[in-house]
């Protein structure tokens, strides 16, 4: 989900706004927040990962999305999350033909199970709205006559818009969810954050796998490039960070920790650049078949 909000909102500020801050979309949402919060305890801030997983008010909040859905508990359908880019983000000029970067959001067909890409010419509050819409917390979101959940059902991320639409042969996956845990979840609430993990992470090894096949093919000169091509894939990610945080942390808003996990990923960013920004364009940076396979 927030990656989907953070990819429009970046977009936006790298190409329309540099001299914006790039914190103010997450800054907006905390503000917007604060008033739907029943506790703001400054003892979460020094434990901010485990914290969220005895803070009652947060447990409620997880105990309420199990047993109502968000038709019965948010009848009048308010999202803080569309205020924040309503204020932020001027989808018109994004929409422009003189965007120079591509833009492909994703989401999953509530009634047909499909999945539906969304390009820049497209993009408004309410298709990012579809493409972040976790089931658990909000209403589908209608488009067309169609409703929409969170696109990372089908594709987390899908590729194939990349491959199809864009020259470049350099995929850079940057990977929030930790593909393997040392641990079996015991707590309820962990086994149902591990069934979503390996179930958003389960459309991204079938891709992967798929690629791998390919280029095995291509390598083995059993297919010809062009017209197939070989991709080179990256990633970026904090698998040993990210597991640190128990499920709950997923409910929480607060700038505090948004930036934290900013600063999270700088840091994964800026050492992945120092040593494989050089491999862009020559080879892949990532074993798929020892990764995803």
């Amino acid at each position: 989900m927030f990656g989907t909000l953070y990819t429009a909102s970046f977009q936006w500020l790298l190409d329309y706004d540099r001299d914006c801050d790039q914190s103010r979309p997450w800054r907006e949402n905390d503000f917007r927040s604060r008033g739907k919060r029943f506790s703001k305890a400054k003892p979460r801030r020094l434990l901010p990962g485990a914290a969220f997983t005895f803070s009652p008010v947060f447990v409620m909040l997880d105990l309420i999305t199990r047993i109502f859905s968000p038709y019965e508990f948010n009848p009048l359908n308010i999202n803080p999350l569309r205020e924040a880019l309503t204020a932020t983000v001027d989808f018109e000029v994004l929409r422009s033909p003189d965007c120079p970067i591509k833009l492909f959001l994703c989401a999953s067909n509530v009634r047909t199970g499909k999945i539906k890409v969304f390009e820049r010419d497209t993009i408004c509050v309410d298709r990012v709205m579809a493409s972040a819409c976790l089931p658990q917390l909000f209403q589908a979101v209608e488009i067309d006559g169609e409703h929409y959940w969170d696109g990372g059902y089908m594709g987390n991320p899908a590729m194939f818009p990349l491959i199809y639409n864009c020259t470049s042969r350099d995929i850079i996956l940057i990977r929030i969810n930790p593909l393997s845990r040392h641990q079996v979840p015991r707590t309820a609430a962990e086994i149902l954050n591990r069934m979503n993990e390996i179930s958003f992470n389960s459309s991204l090894m079938r891709e992967m796998r798929v690629m791998n096949f390919v280029t095995g093919l291509i390598d083995s000169g059993q297919l010809s490039e062009p017209p197939f091509r070989r991709m080179l894939v990256h990633s970026i990610s904090a698998d040993q960070e990210m597991a640190k945080l128990g499920p709950i942390s997923k409910l929480n808003a607060e700038m505090h920790f948004l930036e934290r996990l900013r600063d999270i990923g700088r840091r994964q960013a800026e050492g992945w650049l120092a040593d494989k920004f050089d491999s862009l364009g020559s080879e892949s940076t990532v074993e798929l078949q020892k990764e995803f396979l």
